[in-house]
């Protein structure tokens, strides 16, 4: 069995908009601005925030994260989704079909999405030639140890391949805390 390290990224509830829902919740031709580069190239974290409101609870001052997508999406961890009574499935970016909505607050409007909240599937961004090094294909499922005092087996993380991307494996808040891990710490691929 072989182990390759890979920096782990801890991502918090966040938004994507996109630009027709930008314009409804901050005004005609309004920009985001960024205040912190994510590690993936030319992703940001903007100085722009939304409220998120179900009929049960809600969230105030949600990061947007851009650029503007194609279709706007918002995920959070299982544990957010107890406090806004919703049932999001886990899922990869974009896998929107059959989710639950919510609706978007920002200081100029607000939007109903009917579909649109996920719990993001932990997944690994690599290169093509990370995947080469690491004898790992696109959508592979692989599992990912992390030690430590709390140490755990990641099983079901997908393999996300592209030229774009950077290595970094992505979970959220709640699998963080039970990791007891963070931002840029090393974890191991187990490739079987």
């Amino acid at each position: 069995m072989a182990e390759i390290k890979v920096p782990i990224g801890v991502s918090g509830r966040h938004a994507h908009v996109s630009r027709e829902h930008l314009n409804i919740l901050y005004g005609e031709g309004y920009e985001l601005t960024s205040i912190k580069e994510l590690s993936q190239p030319g992703q940001f974290a903007a100085q722009e925030t939304i409220d998120l409101v179900t009929e049960k609870g809600s969230f105030k001052n949600v990061r947007i994260l851009g650029p503007v997508r194609s279709q706007s999406q918002v995920e959070i961890a299982l544990t957010d989704a107890v406090k806004l009574g919703i049932k999001p499935p886990v899922r990869d970016s974009g896998d929107l079909k059959g989710s639950p909505g919510v609706t978007l607050v920002g200081p100029k409007g607000s939007v109903q999405l009917n579909e649109g909240v996920i719990a993001a599937c932990r997944h690994i961004h690599m290169t093509p030639e990370d995947a080469v090094r690491m004898n790992v294909t696109d959508k592979e499922i692989v599992q990912v140890r992390c030690g430590g005092e709390r140490g755990l087996l990641f099983d079901q993380v997908l393999v996300r391949v592209s030229p774009s991307y950077q290595l970094e494996m992505h979970i959220d808040t709640d699998e963080g805390n039970a990791a007891m891990i963070k931002t840029g710490e090393l974890v191991n691929i187990i490739k079987k």
